[in-house]
């Protein structure tokens, strides 16, 4: 039976998005797949061809413990961290990252982007992934009742579809807050996957066809589709946009369909030595899945991280996983784009909403601290092999040379050949700043 439904759900952004388009049991790519496939009609052409992948550090990775290191400050600063060197001349970083140490070329390092929330997690994530603030009121709604679209959504927005792929995916575990489309509305939010790509069995649920349905049975929902299509038409004669949405639902079945789509997820074909450079770990494989994406025409891929939040044992969590995951995804990312020639058109964005604080606390963690942050930039138009910035002693604060989320924002669009300048009507109609007159930081780029 066909059944196309509009059921509703809430998210913890408060942001509503939508189911469409189930033919019987099989949900077409999320979400809101019909509105994305309406959109990639009015999308239009590239100012660059740049694609984007984002390595999102959710929790906040501590920067002291990472690529800014202060071996001469006290102990109950420093930590227990040793620094080792990179092949940059005159940078170091953490003893626990010694294949990034080897990619600090293919890096510019910032530590110049301060933000002021340190207390929250969620508005602290707006900040970082929009460049704008959303500071929550007492009962936990944001006070600011715009919702500033994501960069990954404004990419969809501005460059649409490419090879008959959506143009924002996210892969996680457990999706950030607002990684969305906000103002823009859920058409430009991102297909979301959360299967696990280092399971054997990985597949994407949503662009496959369940065994249970097959080939030849979504044919015929496929026929029975045209067949209702045929008498719509008929129905939505003068019906302006609206009349439009059977093509839309053809597209969606074409691509579940897709032979170029169905294989940008098929991992297996990876030779087995890449993968386990990677690391046979969820975000290894992610990073490697993201690799792929971009290769196949997705524009801009997160792969999402949770577990950077070191309130508690904070040395002890980070050299028994995190940072050995992260040296290996991280460094084989890089080196794997460089070696295929794709780093010159891919942005690799390291980063997380804030950094953590210089003391430690009685936990043996380290808390939360937006005043200093360590941001990784690489490949199209970043002049790679550079810092940008430095923090006092004691890795509080920046020195000098500061530079907001404004800035930082606005040197994201720069790098990806988007016009932040450029306007977007909320849905009362009111006109809104891309960015608000936050200049590019001209250090970071090439």
């Amino acid at each position: 039976m066909l059944n196309v439904t509009m059921d509703q759900t809430r998210l913890c952004d408060g942001i509503s998005r939508r189911n469409l388009l189930r033919v019987g049991s099989l949900s077409l790519l999320g979400l809101n797949l019909p509105q994305l496939l309406a959109r990639r009609a009015q999308a239009g052409a590239a100012a660059k061809d740049v694609n984007c992948i984002l390595l999102w550090m959710g929790g906040g990775a501590s920067n002291i413990d990472t690529f800014d290191m202060k071996p001469d400050a006290p102990s109950e600063i420093r930590g227990e961290f040793q620094p080792i060197a990179s092949n940059l001349p005159g940078l170091s970083v953490c003893e626990h990252l010694p294949l990034t140490a080897q990619q600090m070329d293919k890096i510019c390092l910032i530590r110049s982007v301060s933000h002021t929330e340190s207390g929250d997690h969620t508005a602290a994530h707006h900040y970082m992934l929009s460049g704008y603030a959303q500071r929550p009121d007492p009962t936990g709604q944001p006070a600011n009742s715009v919702i500033y679209p994501s960069y990954g959504s404004v990419v969809g927005r501005e460059l649409g579809w490419r090879n008959g792929l959506p143009p924002y995916v996210v892969l996680t575990g457990e999706a950030a807050p607002y990684t969305g489309a906000g103002y823009m509305g859920s058409e430009y939010n991102p297909l979301t996957i959360k299967a696990d790509a280092n399971d054997p069995k990985f597949s994407v649920e949503d662009v496959s066809i369940p065994q249970s349905v097959g080939l030849d049975r979504l044919q015929r929902r496929r026929s029975m589709l045209a067949a209702v299509d045929g008498w719509q038409r008929q129905a939505d004669k003068g019906a302006g946009v609206l009349g439009d949405r059977n093509q839309f639902y053809r597209q969606a079945l074409e691509l579940i369909t897709s032979p170029a789509a169905k294989r940008a997820f098929q991992l297996d074909e990876e030779p087995a030595a890449l993968r386990d450079r990677y690391g046979r770990h969820r975000f290894g494989q992610s990073c490697l899945l993201a690799r792929r994406l971009v290769e196949a025409g997705v524009r801009f891929v997160s792969v999402e991280t949770n577990w950077w939040d070191t309130h508690q044992n904070n040395f002890r969590d980070l050299k028994g996983t995190r940072l050995p995951n992260l040296d290996q995804f991280y460094s084989a990312l890089l080196e794997d784009l460089a070696q295929r020639g794709l780093l010159d058109n891919t942005l690799v964005v390291w980063m997380g909403e804030f950094g953590r604080t210089p003391w430690i606390n009685g936990s043996a963690g380290r808390d939360h601290w937006a005043p200093s942050n360590a941001i990784c930039l690489s490949g199209a138009g970043v002049k790679m092999g550079t810092v940008v910035g430095q923090t006092d002693r004691k890795c509080e604060r920046p020195l000098g040379l500061t530079h907001s989320t404004h800035d930082f924002a606005a040197t994201i669009y720069r790098l990806l050949g988007i016009d932040c300048t450029k306007e977007y009507p909320t849905p009362d109609g009111r006109p809104v700043l891309l960015n608000y007159h936050g200049k590019p930081i001209a250090e970071a780029l090439a």
